[in-house]
């Protein structure tokens, strides 16, 4: 963590300040939190036109900045003294000839669009150009040239064309603007999310703060420089990145504190059933509690030298395959050592939780691929699944569990350890691209759902990929290696662009994007959620319910989309009457989607197992996914629920079973299963429903 003397903050709105709709935070109450005595002076630095920024301030939007940079660099103005700094418009006069720049984008052999009036002023041209190839830019910037126009091209958001004067960006504004002031560069501080902001984090010396959603070609432009990238998006990674430079303490970052924003409308979701979630009776809550410390208990039970197994070894009785369970399983292990890490003060679960990473990633293969389980009697090493096929999701596990790890625990010195092997999980998992689409391609039953016949491109494995790009980045970020984790973090924006385009259908038009033979998920129409599967011959139009939470916690869907894909769930009952089913609806036999091996223990039939079965683990996203949407009294009573459920066992109370029946909700499974655990510890800690430190 940072400590300097930041005296101006040169801050982008769009994609930063305002645009994410679920969040607590409010910059203006973040703003006003901080003492006006250590205030650095405000700037915001904006693609927006004045009157419109203007407007946002008025409206009580954003508190009052200081100075405002607007149109892309075309005008500075001070707030306070109510006038426009002239001397910007004279430099920005060399060379520029509006209707000439207009004459010959209009002429350009590509689908332009003109932006409307409002959007534009005298010096920027503004248009709309969907998906715009590297080399398109360039012949832009060359047809300009030949012109003989002195102009700057800025493209960003996949979408936005902004033709400027040779001087009139974002970055060049700001050092014009650091020399009005007297400050130097390296008491700046920016924000940014689009290329629009290329050029103000590329001025030598300052700081910056890369939002968690922001586009590809920043992060391209970016990746040599030792900025800060947030984990959070939008205003929460901007509140993240000021507690990086000690601008608000970190204490405040966790607790959200007095700068809370206001309460979202959340009415039309919260009356889904046709009244109004009621908040919880304190002997609810204490019920919660109560089911919290028996998880405690459970993970206990799941301790071996090797690390979390997946149940408890004492309290199941093994069968035939059920030997499998006398295993550290990756991916089980994985999201036990994720649930379990608001208790890493506790020194025999840290432990665990250490000991877990170090058996699965030292048993890794010459070539990079971990272990689905390592069997903990003789420490044997098995790298298939059911029917010998290879596990996807053991490797993407771990690379998000070990940063989670790390980032929580600080312990450098044991990722600096690993760091060769991770390196090769990543280089393993990135061959299963194999057409370099940024898709992963999946064997079938290659990941939890082992015995459930998804493949090539699988919903719940390309959001876990995204996710493993982004850890491995941050991993890279913590070991020093800024270009390189620049690299990995801009490949995780393609591969979100992916999987939007791929797995949320839309009668949209895509120009660009070659449909298969068949047509493929188009043929939907327009989606309600991300679809469980696309291969190059067929489609599963399911819901994979798993995967759509994911999708949310790991920022691959925005909020609209989140609540588009919940209104669905919430509507066909994925929690009834328990959270919840892991895919909607289940496959019966006789559809298409149906294989005989389904049968195989008789555990794939419909609403059983991974056809349709309850699975506690899944329950603790799904109240976090809720939650995320600022449903919380929703979700509160979905982990009274899912407490409910963890507690009625099939021998004795508190089994917190591996699954129950789709239908009549009756556990099943294995009882003590760790991750069902885990995961109910992580969503009482998210709601707060328990002490943070002390556990209750």
């Amino acid at each position: 963590m940072e400590n300097m003397d930041i005296r101006l903050l040169s801050f982008n709105i769009d994609g930063t300040l305002l645009g994410k709709s679920n969040t607590n935070r409010s910059f203006k109450k973040l703003w006003n939190h901080i003492d006006p005595a250590h205030r650095p002076i405000l700037c915001y630095n904006t693609g927006r036109l004045l009157d419109n920024t203007l407007q946002l301030i008025e409206d009580k939007k954003l508190p009052e900045p200081d100075y405002i940079i607007s149109g892309l660099g075309t005008n500075i103005y001070s707030f306070h003294e109510k006038r426009l700094i002239k001397s910007i418009s004279e430099v920005m006069e060399e060379g520029w000839d509006i209707s000439k720049v207009e004459q010959v984008v209009t002429e350009l052999p590509y689908l332009v669009s003109k932006q409307p009036k409002h959007l534009q002023n005298a010096y920027k041209s503004s248009w709309y150009f969907d998906e715009a190839t590297f080399d398109q830019i360039q012949h832009v910037e060359r047809a300009l040239d030949e012109a003989e126009l002195d102009v700057s091209v800025v493209y960003s958001s996949a979408r936005f064309l902004d033709v400027l004067p040779k001087w009139a960006n974002k970055g060049n504004a700001l050092i014009w603007f650091l020399k009005y002031l007297r400050i130097l560069s390296n008491q700046v501080l920016v924000t940014g999310y689009s290329g629009n902001d290329n050029e103000a984090f590329l001025i030598q010396g300052v700081r910056g703060i890369i939002v968690g959603n922001a586009q590809p070609e920043l992060y391209q432009a970016t990746k040599h420089l030792p900025v800060y990238h947030a984990q959070e998006t939008h205003i929460d990674g901007v509140a993240e990145g000021l507690a990086h430079y000690r601008i608000i303490s970190e204490d405040t970052f966790q607790s959200g504190g007095d700068f809370q924003n206001d309460p979202i409308d959340i009415s039309m979701i919260e009356r889904l059933d046709g009244e109004a979630v009621p908040g919880l009776e304190k002997a609810q809550l204490e019920f919660i509690r109560w089911g919290y410390e028996k998880a405690i208990e459970a993970l206990r039970r799941d301790i071996t030298p090797l690390g979390f197994s997946a149940c408890s070894l004492s309290d199941n009785e093994s069968r035939g395959t059920d030997e499998n369970y006398h295993s550290v399983w990756a991916r089980d292990g994985a999201i036990t050592v994720i649930g379990s890490m608001p208790l890493h003060d506790d020194q025999e679960i840290n432990r665990c939780q250490r000991q877990t990473l170090e058996t699965l990633i030292s048993h890794i293969t010459p070539n990079g691929q971990i272990p689905a389980n390592v069997r903990i009697d003789d420490q044997r090493p098995d790298y298939s699944g059911v029917g010998r096929i290879c596990s996807i999701d053991s490797g993407l596990w771990v690379i998000i569990a070990f940063y989670e790890y790390v980032k929580t625990t600080r312990d450098i010195d044991f990722l600096r350890q690993y760091f060769k092997q991770l390196q090769q999980v990543m280089d393993w998992l990135s061959a299963h691209d194999s057409n370099n689409d940024a898709l992963l391609e999946i064997p079938e039953a290659g990941d939890w759902t082992d015995l459930f016949g998804r493949s090539y491109n699988v919903l719940y494995d390309e959001v876990l990929w995204y996710r493993a790009n982004i850890c491995f980045g941050r991993i890279l970020e913590l070991l020093g290696d800024h270009k390189r984790a620049g690299d990995y973090l801009r490949w995780s924006q393609v591969i979100k662009k992916e999987i939007l385009l791929n797995f949320w259908p839309s009668t949209q038009p895509i120009h660009h994007h070659s449909v298969g033979f068949d047509a493929q998920q188009y043929s939907l129409g327009d989606a309600s959620y991300l679809i469980a599967q696309v291969t190059p011959f067929d489609f599963s139009w399911r819901c994979d319910v798993y995967g759509n939470v994911l999708a949310y916690l790991f920022d691959v869907l925005d909020t609209d989309q989140a609540s588009l894909a919940f209104r669905f769930m919430w509507g066909a009952g994925v929690n009834d009457p328990y959270p919840v089913t892991n895919v909607y609806p289940p496959v019966s036999a006789g559809d298409a989607e149906w294989k005989h091996y389904y049968t195989v223990n008789l555990l794939n039939l419909p609403n059983h197992y991974h056809n349709g079965g309850i699975w506690p683990f899944v329950g603790g996203p799904w109240v976090r996914f809720i939650n995320k949407l600022g449903l919380r009294e929703l979700a509160l009573q979905e982990l009274l629920k899912l407490a409910e459920l963890n507690k009625l066992g099939i021998h004795h109370e508190w089994e917190f079973n591996e699954w129950a029946h789709g239908k009549t909700g009756r556990p099943m499974g294995k009882a003590f299963q760790a991750w069902s655990a885990s995961e109910y510890i992580l969503a009482c800690h998210a709601l707060k429903v328990v002490n943070s430190k002390k556990g209750r």
